[in-house]
């Protein structure tokens, strides 16, 4: 079986390679056979056409409106803000009714001074069609934006000048979630994500537990993005209800402060971030000794990068390949470890501490598109390749070792509107000559072009992946109670070296709107099978999730996708039900469109930077 698993797993990966080859009927002569990397490099700088085109839909290269006026002087930058009864779909027909009325009498419309702070662009200097592209896509980024435009005019008489406007639509900013409600438990989150306008929000969050002593608790957060129009976000936060490291239970106390500028264009020098903490467990909810992991450690993390010759991409329009470099340094300290873990090798639990480098290869354009995570609204996806190579030494507990590591992303957009990325991870500890914690991840995910049937839209995802470790030594092993195993799948006890997985949805989006909230069906498989460490027969096991559900969003409200999810799970593990229903608010549908991050080991669990489709 493992054999059939290694040579399923490498014909799959080809035949998505080949697919890809086929699609693109790139007109340049085959690479030579015997020049892997040179074959791999050409693949990972393939371009496809410009643009896609169907009606209803969108599928276009963010830079392409701007490209016309090229160097062309901005003589003024004028903001306009659509109130709620204003759509970019359609900006003929506004939504004039009682909810949009309320919506506008109950929020504070971003200050214009907010809006002009997230400009990379000012009067009097040349227009750049990538740098404007960059900065819509920015606008669209930030947490109380709903959408944004940016449209160039031309001035009447001034065949060297042009106009700016600059049109963004806010969303609603304060948010209610209901966390859990139920007898002897509720927990509930209020946040306004643009309080008074003024680019910054407020979080809080309350528990009321009868099992809990004391039976209540709060988490606070307040954030204040682009602080003196550094793009820098400062954020700083306490709770004393945070989920342990355990088992997830709300007897953590924290308290974090934390800076972050990410790389927003790629005309931007610099990137990075600061994050210092303090966490420790109090016995809120009386377990025994043996069940209460009872922990204090300290956190320190910081990196800064430099994005390499951004001089020579002013000059030269035509050079989009990227080169980034950072350095890392983090320091997790436990002043009180856990009597359970004693001197046992368990990542969330042992001292941690390292210095990391990292070079980023990169050429990301941008198209603009819809109906992937939205409803309609613009979405950014990215087009072009991402590659990390990340070096350094990490020391866990008593190990203290040299890393390597590379992270692989080839995006692609074909000419009908498919939608696709293939990713490759791969890292390695050395000690006494030897690999440690060795593993690969490799696959690919994507979107099928959309489908139109009646007042439908209609698109397929798919998700394939295949991932090994060796000689596991300080990493968790796999599993598949993350993204790359099963949704929802809740058990950690199901653990291997070697994981296969896919994932299928689709999806389908209703052109109807009740009160302004629109819907979307969707109906799922997910497969895993995961192979035991240590097994003498490396037979693996099978796992299942199959259902279906409905999402809903309201673009105007603050709070994100809500969704009503059936589960069957034919084979389930310890303290889970074959059946499930579940109710989720506030889920998070966009995709991660920073250029770079900051240096880190290689991740087979987890993609909590939401790099992968």
């Amino acid at each position: 079986m493992k054999y059939f698993l290694r040579s399923s797993t490498t014909i799959l990966l080809l035949l998505f390679f080949l697919y890809a080859d086929c699609q693109q009927k790139d007109s340049a002569q085959a690479a030579s056979k015997t020049n892997v990397f040179h074959y791999a490099m050409r693949f990972l700088k393939r371009n496809t056409s410009d643009t896609i085109n169907q009606q209803g839909l969108l599928t276009t290269k963010s830079e392409t409106a701007f490209k016309p006026y090229e160097g062309k002087i901005i003589r003024h930058i004028i903001i306009n803000q659509y109130k709620f009864e204003r759509t970019f779909t359609d900006t003929a027909n506004r939504i004039n009714y009682f909810g949009t009325r309320l919506l506008n009498s109950l929020h504070n419309t971003t200050k214009e001074w907010a809006i002009r702070q997230d400009l990379f662009i000012k009067v009097n200097t040349p227009v750049s069609a990538y740098l404007l592209a960059d900065n819509e896509r920015y606008l669209r980024s930030l947490d109380y934006i709903q959408d944004a435009r940016i449209i160039i005019q031309p001035k009447t008489g001034s065949p060297d000048s042009v106009d700016v406007y600059v049109i963004t639509k806010d969303i609603f900013s304060i948010n209610v979630v209901l966390n859990q409600a139920s007898t002897g438990k509720f927990k509930a989150r209020v946040e306004d994500v643009n309080l008074f306008g003024a680019a910054q929000s407020l979080q809080a969050t309350v528990l009321v537990e009868k099992n809990r002593n004391p039976a209540s608790g709060v988490g606070l957060m307040y954030t204040k993005f682009n602080v003196a129009h550094s793009f820098i976000d400062a954020s700083v936060s306490y709770s004393n209800i945070s989920a342990d490291l355990r088992d997830g239970t709300n007897d953590q106390h924290a308290l974090a402060f934390s800076l972050q500028r990410n790389l927003v264009s790629l005309y931007s020098h610099f990137a990075g971030g600061l994050i210092l903490g303090d966490f420790e467990t109090f016995n809120n909810y009386g377990k025994p000794a043996d069940n209460f992991y009872d922990y204090h450690y300290s956190l320190f993390d910081t990196w800064v990068g430099y994005n390499l010759d951004v001089k020579k991409y002013l000059i030269n329009k035509t050079y989009v390949d990227r080169k980034f470099v950072s350095l890392r340094y983090f320091n997790s300290n436990f002043i009180r470890t856990p009597h359970q873990v004693a001197d046992k090798l368990i990542f969330r639990f042992n001292d941690r501490e390292a210095v990391l480098g990292q070079v980023t290869f990169f050429k990301q354009e941008f198209y603009k598109t819809n109906y992937l995570y939205g409803f309609g609204n613009t979405e950014d996806i990215p087009h072009g390749y991402n590659v990390a190579v990340t070096g350094g030494w990490y020391k866990q507990s008593y190990l203290s070792r040299p890393y390597i590591g590379v992270d692989v992303n080839r995006y692609l957009i074909y000419n009908k509107g498919d939608i696709v990325q293939y990713f490759l991870r791969a890292g390695s500890f050395f000690n006494h000559w030897q690999f440690q914690d060795a593993g690969i991840l490799a696959g690919a995910a994507g979107f099928s072009r959309p489908f139109e049937f009646k007042n439908l839209k209609i698109r397929q995802y798919m998700r394939f992946s295949y991932a090994r470790l060796f000689n596991r030594m300080g990493l968790e092993p796999l599993g598949i109670n993350n993204t790359f195993g099963i949704r929802y799948f809740t058990a950690d006890s199901v653990q291997g070296d070697q994981r296969i997985s896919l994932r299928s949805e689709t999806i389908s989006f209703i052109n109807y709107k009740v009160f302004g909230f629109k819907f979307s069906p969707f109906v799922f498989a997910d497969i895993a099978a995961l192979t035991p460490e240590k097994n003498v027969t490396n037979q693996p096991t099978w796992y299942y999730g199959l259902g279906g559900g409905l999402r809903t969003r309201n673009e105007n409200l603050v709070f994100r996708t809500a969704e009503l999810r059936f589960e069957y799970f034919p084979r389930t593990a310890y303290g889970m039900k074959q059946f499930m229903g579940r109710l989720t608010v506030n889920i998070q549908f966009r995709y991660n469109t920073n250029y770079v991050r900051e240096p880190d080991i290689i991740q087979f669990n987890n993609d909590d930077a939401n790099n992968i489709f």
